[in-house]
C-alpha cells in the first residue's frame, strides 16, 4: 500500500499512526487524521500539544475523510507512554461501527502494515493498518462489538513491552470512573431506580442481530399500523418470507425478508397504530442460540423504558389538581350533583377544568357531594318520600347517557392521508366548477346493444371512463398538471384515469392506465379487478399511486349532482351523479317541436385554474358531451 505521510519537522517523535483499507477493492480510501502529541521537557512537566497532520491515500483523489485515531498519553508518575486508538471516521456517512474481528491479541507486537483489526462501516469492512510498532497493550472493545461510536476508545498500545503490565489497570480505572460519574445521571432521571444498570445488557454480550425497522413503503409514508404478524418469536425466516403485513397511508402491504435468520423479538405487537417510519418494530439474529439472550436485553430495554415515565406522570397529576378556571358546563355540573372541586383534576390548558372532566369524576365515583343534590333533595320531601327507589335510579342513569352519547372512532391511516391530502388541495389549489347535463339515452341504449347482441356485461360508469379518456385525448391542454416548483404547466404523456373505490379504510383511487387505447370491456374487466383489490388492501403501489385524471361516480346513490375535491398533483376530477328522467322539448323527425321522457345526468368538472382556465374547461367539457350523444366516438 503506497502511504504517503506529512509530519512537522518540529515533532521529534511520531505518534502512533493507523491506517485501513477496504477487503473488497485494490485501492486504499484516502484519508487525513489529525493526532495530538503532547511534548514533554526533560523532566517530565507537560509544556504544550502540538498538532500532526498526516494525509495518506491516493493522489489522486480530492476527497478526505477525517479520522480522529487517538491521544497520546504521558505521565511523569508510574503511568507509561501509551496511545489510546478511537473508533475513526473511515467514511463520510460514517458514525458508528462495529468491529467484527481482532487480528492482534493483548501483547502482541505491532509493525508497520500489521493489521490490527477488521471494522464493519455503513459502506464495507475495512482493515485497520499500523504504520509505526508498538505493542497492543489493552483491548477496550471486545470482538464482535456493534454500534461502536466515532471516538469512542477501542484499544490502547505502548512502545516498551515493559509497560504492558502496567496500562490494564489504568485503563481499568478509567471505565471505572466513567461508571461512577453515570450512576448519578440515572438517579436523577428515575428516582431510586438503581437496580436498572445492575440489569443492563452491555450490547458487546450480545450475538450478532438486526434490527428491523418500520420500512417507508410508499413515497408519501411517514408512519404505518402493524396489521398482523406472520411470523412468532423464534420462527425462522427465509428469503422472501412475508414478516408481518404493514397498514400504510395507502394500502396493506406484506413486509418480506430479504435475508436468512430467526425471529428474536417482536418489538411492535400486533395492532399497533402509528409507528414512526424508521422505528424498530423487530430483531432478528443469525444462529437460533442467541434468540435468548436478544429476547432477554430488549425486554429488559422494554420494561425499563416503561418503567421511566412513572414518577413524570404523578409530578405531573400532582401539579395538574390546581383548577385555574372551570368551564360553563362543568360549572353546571359541579353545582348540580353538590362535587368537592378541590378533588377534581382538570385536564384543559393552563389548569381548566372541563366538562369532560367532570363526567368522568361523576362516573368513577370521585369527588363525593358535600350536600345532597336539588333532585335528592326534593325525593326527602313528604310528598316525594313513597317514590326514592325511582328517582335515584333516574339519577344514577344520567351521568352514563353523558358520557355515553358520544365516542371516539379511531382513524386508519389511509382515512388520516385523505383528511391532510383534502385540506391541502382546497388550502392551495385555486378550483374552478363547471357543470354540464348530458343525455344519458345513447348510452344506455350502446349499453344495451353490447350485452345482447355481442354477450359484453359493461357498466354505465365503464363506458363513461372510456368517454372521459377520448375527451381527454381530443383535448390534451386538460390532460395535465401544475408544477410548483418550476411555476408552469406540464402536459401528461398518458391518458391514466384514477378511479375512486369507497372501502372500509377509506377512498382509494386505483389507475386504469392508456385507458384512451384500451376497448370498453378491457376497461370493465381491469375496473373490477382493481375495485376487489382496493377493497381487501391487496392493491400494489404502480397500482393507485400516478394517474393524470379522476372521476367519481354517485349515480349509484339519489346523488343528483355534487363537486368533489382534487386530488393532487392532478388538475381536475369529475363528478358524476345519477341519471334523473326528465320531460323537454325534443324535436322531432318531421321538425316540430315536442314534449319527450329523455334520461338525463349531470356532470360537474372540478378543476385546477391554474391549468384550466374557461376555454379549456369549456372544450372538455364540449368533447365529453359529444362523446356521450355518440358513443361510434368511442370506438375510434
Amino acid at each position: 500500500m503506497a502511504l504517503s505521510r506529512l509530519r512537522q519537522p518540529v515533532i521529534s517523535r511520531v505518534p502512533f499512526v493507523l491506517c485501513n483499507r477496504l477487503l473488497s477493492y485494490t485501492r486504499s480510501l484516502p484519508r487525513y487524521s489529525c493526532l495530538h502529541d503532547p511534548i514533554f521537557e526533560g523532566s517530565g512537566s507537560l509544556l504544550r500539544s502540538r498538532s500532526l497532520s498526516l494525509f495518506t491515500g491516493n493522489h489522486d483523489s480530492f476527497s478526505m475523510v477525517k479520522l480522529q485515531l487517538g491521544l497520546r498519553y504521558a505521565s511523569s508518575t508510574e503511568l507509561p507512554l501509551h496511545t489510546v486508538i478511537e473508533m475513526p471516521a473511515l467514511s463520510p456517512t460514517m458514525s458508528q461501527g462495529n468491529i467484527t474481528k481482532w487480528r492482534k491479541k493483548e501483547g502482541d507486537k505491532i509493525a508497520v502494515g500489521d493489521v490490527l483489526c477488521e471494522i464493519e462501516t455503513d459502506k464495507a469492512t475495512i482493515e485497520f493498518e499500523s504504520l509505526e510498532e508498538g505493542y497492543l497493550a489493552k483491548i477496550l472493545v471486545s470482538e464482535g462489538s456493534k454500534d461502536i461510536q466515532v471516538g469512542q476508545p477501542i484499544a490502547i498500545t505502548v512502545e516498551d513491552p515493559d509497560d504492558i503490565q502496567n496500562v490494564p489497570a489504568a485503563a481499568a480505572s478509567g471505565s471505572h470512573v466513567k461508571e461512577e460519574k453515570s450512576v448519578p445521571q440515572d438517579v436523577e432521571s428515575n428516582d431510586g431506580a438503581q437496580s436498572t444498570s445492575s440489569v443492563k445488557i452491555s450490547t458487546s454480550e450480545l450475538p450478532p442481530h438486526v434490527v428491523l425497522e418500520m420500512p417507508a413503503l410508499s413515497p408519501t409514508m411517514n408512519q404505518g399500523n402493524i396489521a398482523k404478524w406472520r411470523k412468532k418469536e423464534g420462527d425462522k425466516i427465509e428469503v422472501g418470507d412475508v414478516i408481518c403485513e404493514i397498514e400504510t397511508d395507502k394500502a396493506t402491504l406484506e413486509y418480506e425478508s430479504l435475508e436468512e435468520g430467526f425471529l428474536a423479538k417482536i418489538l411492535a405487537s400486533e395492532g399497533s397504530r402509528d409507528i414512526a417510519v424508521g422505528q424498530p418494530i423487530a430483531v432478528t439474529v443469525e444462529e437460533p442460540d442467541g434468540i435468548d439472550a436478544v429476547k432477554t436485553f430488549f425486554s429488559a430495554s422494554q420494561g425499563i423504558t416503561a418503567e421511566k415515565p412513572a414518577p413524570h406522570d404523578t409530578i405531573t397529576a400532582v401539579k395538574a389538581s390546581s383548577i385555574s378556571r372551570i368551564s360553563p358546563s362543568a360549572k353546571l355540573l359541579i353545582a348540580e350533583f353538590g362535587l368537592d372541586k378541590s378533588s377534581l383534576r382538570p385536564s384543559g390548558p393552563r389548569g381548566t377544568l372541563l366538562k369532560g372532566d367532570v363526567l368522568a369524576a361523576i362516573k368513577s365515583g370521585i369527588g363525593s357531594s358535600r350536600s345532597a343534590r336539588p333532585q335528592e333533595k326534593a325525593s326527602l320531601s313528604p310528598q316525594n318520600q313513597q317514590q326514592p327507589k325511582s328517582a335515584s335510579s333516574q339519577q344514577s342513569s344520567f351521568p352514563s347517557e353523558q358520557t355515553d352519547s358520544y365516542w371516539d372512532l379511531p382513524n386508519s391511516q389511509i382515512r388520516k392521508v385523505i383528511a391532510r391530502r383534502l385540506l391541502e388541495s382546497k388550502q392551495n389549489i385555486p378550483h374552478i366548477y363547471l357543470s354540464s347535463d348530458v343525455i344519458l339515452d345513447p348510452l344506455l341504449l350502446f349499453r344495451k346493444e353490447l350485452i345482447e347482441k355481442h354477450n359484453v356485461k359493461v357498466s354505465v360508469n365503464d363506458i363513461v371512463i372510456k368517454a372521459v379518456a377520448v375527451a381527454l385525448r381530443n383535448v390534451p391542454e386538460a390532460n395535465a398538471f401544475w408544477d410548483a416548483e418550476k411555476g408552469e404547466i406540464v402536459l401528461n404523456d398518458s391518458v391514466d384515469i384514477s378511479i375512486a373505490v369507497a372501502t372500509e379504510k377509506g377512498l382509494m383511487t386505483p389507475i386504469i392506465r392508456n385507458a384512451d387505447q384500451k376497448t370498453i370491456s378491457a376497461i370493465s374487466s381491469e375496473v373490477k379487478e382493481l375495485a376487489e383489490k382496493a377493497r381487501t388492501g391487496k392493491l400494489m403501489p404502480h397500482e393507485f399511486q400516478g394517474g393524470t385524471f379522476s372521476i367519481s361516480n354517485l349515480g349509484m346513490f339519489p346523488v343528483d349532482s355534487f363537486c368533489a375535491i382534487i386530488n393532487p398533483p392532478q388538475a381536475g376530477i369529475l363528478a358524476v351523479g345519477r341519471g334523473n328522467k326528465i320531460v323537454e322539448p325534443v324535436i322531432g323527425s318531421d321538425g316540430i317541436e315536442k314534449p319527450a321522457v329523455v334520461s338525463k345526468m349531470n356532470l360537474t368538472l372540478s378543476a385546477d385554474h391554474r391549468v384550466y382556465d374557461g376555454k379549456i374547461g369549456g372544450a372538455f367539457l364540449s368533447a365529453l358531451q359529444a362523446n356521450f350523444s355518440d358513443m361510434t366516438r368511442l370506438l375510434l
